[in-house]
This record gives C-alpha cells, structure tokens and sequence, in this order.
C-alpha cells in the first residue's frame, strides 16, 4: 500500500529526496503543488523530472482517501464521503456563502460521546483518524472551489470528539497554519469539544489561537447528563471551570453550542438557567434548532420557541445568535454526518426524555 504524502513532512520528504540522489528542494516543489497549486497526481507535477514523478508514483499517493460519492445541496453546500484505506468511512462538508468559504472537518471515524440527538455516534467510535486524513479533508474540499476562490474558515465540528485525537489533529492545523501550507490564520480556526475538561486544559497550554467551541446543549447538570452521557463522567462545573482556563490562557472568547430540541431543552426556564449560566462570563452562545435525524425522536422547535429561547438569554446579558442551517438537505447539517452510501434503516426510538 502506497503510502500517503501528506503523512510525511518536508524534511521526511527532504530526506527521502536525499537517499534517492534528488535535490532536497524538490520536496518544497512537490508540496507547494499539493498545497498551492491543487495537484491530486504526481503526474501533474509539470517541472519535476518525470523519473522523479514515477519514483514518486511507485512509494506515495498524494491523497490516502478517495471520494466515494459527493453531495450537492440546493444551497450550495458540498458533502464528500471520503473512502481511507481501510476501507472505512468519513464525511466533510464545504459551505458557501457571500464572501465566507468554510469547510467542516471529522477527526474521527465515527463518535464515542453517546450525545442522543446526534447520528455521527449511531455506531460509536472505531478510531481516530491520522494527520493526512484530517489534512485532505481540507485540500479535497478546498479544491472544489474555483481556482481563484480560497478558504476563510475551517470548523472541526464533523464527525468525532476532537479533543480525543489531539495528537493527530493539532499537527494537521498547525500545518494548514504555516506558510508551508494554506497560511490559514489559527483565529479562523474553531475546534469543537462535546467537553473533555482535561483535553481542554491541555488545548490552553499549546499557546495557539485556535477558537473553542463547547457543545452545552444543557444548563443543568441532570438535564446534560442526559442528553450528553459524558457529562456524568466529567461534570458541568469541571467542563465550566476548564473553559474559563481556556479563556484567561488564550485571551480568545469560547463559543457554547447549544442544540434545541423542541420541549426537552428549548423551554423559558432552560433558557433562564442557561443566561445564569453564562452570565459574567466572556462567552458566546450558538444556538443550533435541531436537524432531525432518521431513526431519532428528537424534534426541531418552532421559530416562536426558538426566538423566545434567544430573547430571554440575551437579556440575561449574554451574547448568543442562532446557527442558519445548511445543508439539510443532503443531511450535511449539524449533527447529521452519519458515513453511509446508501439510507440506512430507520433506527427505533432510542430514549424519552422527561423535560427538566
């Protein structure tokens, strides 16, 4: 099995150059094609010597993944389901709008967090996916839009808990971050955590920019445990206390999502509660209706329910907006990244939840 480029870096690839009698400065033209210049094949690599391009061909691929199918929504937005060598399965997505180009990304093959209105956890977690496969869910994307046309924001919000796949993740940002790479600035960049307090107090000692987005969905401890199973591990006051770390160590305001779910979540007093909350606190709060999801009892609320739900936190003195949600179509939208082919069978009603 070839093995994919971008699990190497310059200087692997420098050295690789080296021992077969190149110049190391081919390793910079092969990667600023791959990265500028959108080359999918070593053949397209016009001003490498064509030796060099086959002995390239027989060792490496430029993408270890391949896309399986592709989406488009009525709206613009992109889906891949990209195919990894090992046959397993992920999916991205590509948002346009006005000026904005973003591009959602998965960290792992599936999700392990158990959070009940989501249909990336339907089968759990098999593992985390590597620097490449979360790299070429950017470039794949990326190279979607037209030649002039550039990326202004990327959300790790896909498929997976981010914070679990740390080690793999942040190599890949800080690569699409550097000159070498897509020069993506870190403030464009938002990682999304369902709430792992010690991988976010670790995220805070890296020194990076990057924006945090903590999935809430709860005010209460007793009603996040139960729409959230993690958190009657790790607990709201520890995800609380290590989101403020994370905001006096990087300067930069967290962002809260909050997923409303009509008649479980979206009610006045969770509302109050949730302004209590955060009230005092550098915070945002993001609020997301519900995408309804095959197989799941969960329904979305009504735009009355929804506008009350903002009014009440705002006036709690909280910054808060709510989510436009695309893609819904092509089941692209939040929480509905589920790494199928084909429609699966509706799943039975799994929980029904007593409002708090």
């Amino acid at each position: 099995m070839k093995r994919p480029l971008l699990d190497a870096s310059t200087a692997d690839l420098s050295a690789w150059m080296t021992d077969r009698g190149h110049p190391t400065y081919r390793a910079r033209q092969v990667v600023r094609w791959v990265f500028d210049r959108r080359a999918e094949s070593f053949e397209t690599m016009s001003d490498l010597p064509k030796g060099l391009r086959s002995e390239l061909d027989a060792e490496w691929t430029v993408f270890g993944t391949e896309i399986a199918h592709q989406h488009v929504s009525p709206d613009g937005t992109d889906k891949l389901l990209l195919r990894c060598q090992d046959g397993r399965t992920i999916e991205c997505v590509l948002m346009a709008e006005s000026d904005r180009r973003t591009v959602c990304i998965s960290s792992q093959v599936g999700c392990g967090m158990g959070c009940v209105f989501c249909a990336s956890g339907l089968k759990g977690v098999e593992r985390n996916l590597t620097t490449a496969e979360i790299l070429e869910q950017v470039l794949r994307l990326r190279n979607l839009l037209p030649p002039n046309d550039r990326l202004t924001n990327l959300v790790v919000m896909g498929m997976g808990e981010s914070l679990a796949n740390l080690d793999h993740l942040i190599p890949a940002l800080d690569r699409l971050c550097s000159p070498e790479g897509l020069n993506f600035g870190q403030r464009r960049v938002t990682i999304s955590t369902v709430g792992l307090p010690e991988k976010m107090r670790k995220l805070a000692e890296l020194d990076r920019q990057y924006h945090l987005a903590v999935s809430l969905h709860a005010p209460t401890p007793e009603l996040r445990d139960l729409l959230v199973p993690i958190n009657a591990r790790v607990g709201l006051d520890a995800v609380m206390d290590a989101a403020d770390a994370y905001f006096h160590r990087s300067g930069r305001q967290v962002t809260f999502e909050y997923v409303l779910l009509a008649d479980l979540n979206d009610r006045p007093e969770h509302a109050e509660a949730l302004g209590k909350l955060l009230s005092g606190r550098k915070a945002h709060v993001n609020l997301i209706p519900y995408n309804p999801v095959a197989g799941l009892p969960y329904q979305r609320p009504s735009g009355e329910a929804v506008r009350r739900f903002e009014r009440i936190v705002r006036d709690r003195g909280v910054s808060v907006s709510v989510r436009k949600t695309k893609g819904r179509e092509i089941d692209a939208a939040c929480g509905q990244l589920r790494r199928r082919l084909q429609p699966e069978s509706p799943r039975p009603s799994l929980v029904t939840l007593s409002p708090s």
